[in-house]
């Protein structure tokens, strides 16, 4: 089941995974059948991150058509948070998200992802049975044996290791391809040899960008303008090679 919301910039859409309702946010671009990226938010976090908001409106320019959703348990897509929140669970949604977005007539075969921290992760888990053309990561964990708990739970984008379900996708990532990865070297979240294994196991083209000094949550002004710039570039090139 899908509604959707039309206006000449946004388009709201409700959609399935399993049996919850899920909310989330179509950015058009102004072509006939862009490409599209779909965004994971972290943990904690939302559709509504600034990240994926600056992500969505700069890949617009550039002809990308972008998605950013709510997972279950999680803004507008209501369910009980410690319930149904799994890296499984999670995949699943994006799955249906990207499912329901072939579906359209109006947007093109090729399709990006992008995820922070534990989106990251659920984008990296899922992208081979998406045949996803690119990835893009922030502060993405590979797995959660050594994921650091952060002092306040509800800080944005930040993940703690999941003692009920605990991942490791270390294998889930080898033959992936056009992957690009970004990471803290002062994360206190996520270590930084998570994103140098993540660069290790991934197959060429892959890139990885360190950002010296920056936190779990890329809160420096000129890491997030850094990440933009380099994150849409990565995109269009895979997205629109000619």
């Amino acid at each position: 089941m899908v509604n959707s919301k039309k206006n000449s910039v946004i388009e709201e859409i409700i959609f399935a995974a399993d049996e919850f309702m899920l909310k989330g946010y179509l950015h058009l671009p102004p072509v006939a059948k862009p490409p599209f990226v779909i965004g994971c938010h972290g943990l904690f976090s939302d559709k509504n991150s600034p990240k994926q908001i600056e992500l969505a409106q700069h890949c617009k320019r550039l002809n990308l058509a972008y998605f950013r959703f709510d997972h279950r348990g999680c803004g507008e897509s209501k369910a009980s948070f410690e319930a149904v929140t799994s890296l499984d669970a999670r995949c699943t949604d994006l799955k249906a998200a990207a499912n329901m977005l072939k579906a359209r007539d109006d947007l093109g075969d090729q399709v990006g992802l992008f995820g922070s921290s534990m989106g990251g992760c659920v984008c990296l888990a899922a992208a081979g049975d998406l045949a996803a053309h690119a990835v893009v990561t922030w502060a993405a964990p590979i797995r959660s044996a050594d994921l650091v708990r952060p002092h306040d739970r509800k800080t944005e984008g930040s993940d703690i290791p999941f003692k009920k379900n605990p991942f490791d996708i270390s294998n889930r990532i080898r033959g992936l391809a056009n992957t690009l990865i970004f990471h803290g070297d002062a994360d206190e979240t996520v270590p930084l040899h998570h994103a140098e294994e993540i660069y290790e196991r991934v197959n060429k083209p892959k890139k990885l960008v360190v950002f010296p000094l920056s936190d779990h949550r890329m809160s420096r002004p000129a890491d997030q303008q850094a990440f933009v710039r380099e994150a849409t570039l990565w995109f269009q090139t895979c997205l629109m090679p000619d």
